[in-house]
């Protein structure tokens, strides 16, 4: 069983801490409103095995530094093995996908502009309210992802090669 570790907090804003269903646990370090829109930070625990959806995002870069675990990264034609230390840019509007290695990851996330925080913010669980029994909406995530200018385009264990037709790394 994979131990959840305690993730960093912005002393101004402790009760930015997130569940996103059972899979995630969110930190917003720093979020739009304190950086004009230009950028967010967030740290984040994948646990062991979870994986997001295919997605893509049309109004935001992300940028991913491993602090501890693994992550395996399909963007467009690429698949990475991502470990601690290790940094990688997912650029706009190339569909990917991230999944947690065998002892999960922890992970910055950066967006560039400012998105993910929002959307993790309007959409997750806080953190004092998660129990066994949190599970992610998924109506809601995927209204506010579309909202934000994410494309979901396939279910958790999709890769860009699933898509088909389309050449790898386009929408």
């Amino acid at each position: 069983m994979t131990r959840i570790p305690s993730l960093s907090s912005n002393p101004d804003h402790p009760d930015r801490q997130y569940a996103l269903g059972q899979e995630l646990r969110v930190s917003v370090l720093t979020s739009a409103e304190e950086t004009d829109g230009r950028h967010d930070v967030t740290d984040s625990f994948m646990l062991a095995g979870a994986a997001t959806p295919l997605h893509a995002h049309t109004r935001y870069e992300e940028r991913l530094w491993v602090s501890s675990g693994s992550l395996t990264v399909w963007a467009g034609d690429e698949k990475v093995t991502l470990r601690a230390g290790d940094f990688y840019t997912i650029p706009l509007r190339v569909p990917h996908a991230i999944a947690a290695g065998p002892d999960g990851a922890r992970a910055l996330n950066i967006s560039t502009p400012a998105g993910f925080a929002e959307v993790i913010a309007r959409t997750a669980t806080p953190l004092h309210l998660f129990t066994d029994a949190t599970a992610l909406d998924v109506e809601l995530f995927n209204a506010v992802a579309e909202e934000l200018g994410d494309l979901i385009l396939g279910p958790p264990g999709t890769t860009p090669a699933d898509l088909g037709s389309k050449p790898p790394g386009s929408i």
